[in-house]
């Protein structure tokens, strides 16, 4: 069995792809492919092998040895599965590899974010404490996580963990319903709760009904210094509404690792806002990208390899 890696360069340079090789017998490593690339690359692999590479079904139906795509990250909005199956391509992704990762980086945002690190650091560098008639600044109000509340969307594995996390801290911490099955689902929407939350976290898939879940609407029903924090997926918020709320105090932080276009080579606006005096972060997408969480990726793909190919006689 060919396979090819299409974008290895996703997982860094410091880790270990032996696990993959000695799944296969011809193991292709490409650090980037651009689309009019990737058939080429493809045209006599078993299997494909990409994290963020778009697989449409133009390039599917021009791939009649392909067998297997393995997808080195839990989300699969990059392959048009419908024509996968349709061609009868199995999809494998990971799951649950950098659990305590981005957990870590959720708890990192939110405790900056609580503390005004951006603003504090920003007087620091001009001089202001410096000036100051007393011993400290607090220009800016800081909010104690002991006893606020936590309201979390996903209660996955990704969530669970940043509940663990911030019960560590004292804060009372509620899940919502899952977006788009409130119906279904015993526990209070968000809308219900997004009066009451003072931390806001997203840990859930983007889907039509999660879309722009956090626009200007729900804003306008939480507490003018709520902190909301984003480390699941870009289009789940709505970045001008988010933005504008922020910028005329009505949000009291924002903690962003993903971004609706990523990379965001033309600019967005809240990268743009980065050079005002907010209570703004925005992190490159790299909540997930521990050396462990890195080579988990690695490790399950493996046995994702291997449990395929005991399928195949």
């Amino acid at each position: 069995m060919k396979a090819v890696i299409l974008d290895a360069a996703s997982l860094g340079d410091d880790i270990d792809l032996s696990p993959l090789c000695n799944e296969v017998a011809t193991l292709d490593v490409h650090a980037h492919s651009k689309p009019q690339e990737c058939q080429a690359r493809l045209q006599d692999a078993d299997i494909a092998i990409v994290n963020k590479v778009q697989l449409d079904g133009e390039l599917l139906s021009a791939l009649p040895r392909l067998k297997l795509i393995c997808v080195l990250a839990t989300g699969t909005n990059n392959i048009d599965k419908a024509a996968a199956e349709r061609h009868g391509i199995y999809v494998k992704n990971v799951n649950a590899y950098g659990t305590a990762s981005v957990a870590q980086h959720t708890m990192m945002l939110m405790l900056a974010l609580a503390n005004r690190l951006p603003l504090y650091q920003r007087d620091v560098a001009a001089g202001r404490w410096d000036e100051s008639p007393i011993f400290c600044l607090l220009d800016h109000r800081t909010l104690e996580l002991a006893g606020k509340r936590l309201v979390i969307v996903g209660s996955g594995e990704l969530g669970q963990a940043v509940a663990r996390l911030a019960e560590a801290f004292s804060m009372d911490v509620v899940f919502a319903a899952r977006p788009g099955n409130e119906a279904n689902d015993a526990r209070p929407s968000l809308v219900e709760l997004s009066p009451s939350a003072d931390i806001l976290s997203l840990h859930c898939p983007l889907t039509e009904a999660t879309r722009h879940l956090i626009d200007a609407d729900l804003l306008s029903r939480m507490k003018s210094d709520a902190l909301v924090i984003n480390c699941a997926r870009g289009g789940i918020v709505d970045e001008r509404a988010v933005l504008a709320a922020l910028r005329r105090g009505q949000l009291g932080g924002l903690g962003i690792d993903v971004l609706s276009q990523e990379p965001p080579r033309e600019g967005l606006p809240l990268l743009d806002a980065l050079s005002e005096p907010l209570n703004l972060i925005v992190t490159p997408h790299n909540a997930w990208i521990s050396p462990e969480a890195r080579a988990n990726v690695v490790r399950l793909t493996a046995e994702n390899l291997r449990a395929w190919a005991g399928t195949q006689g």
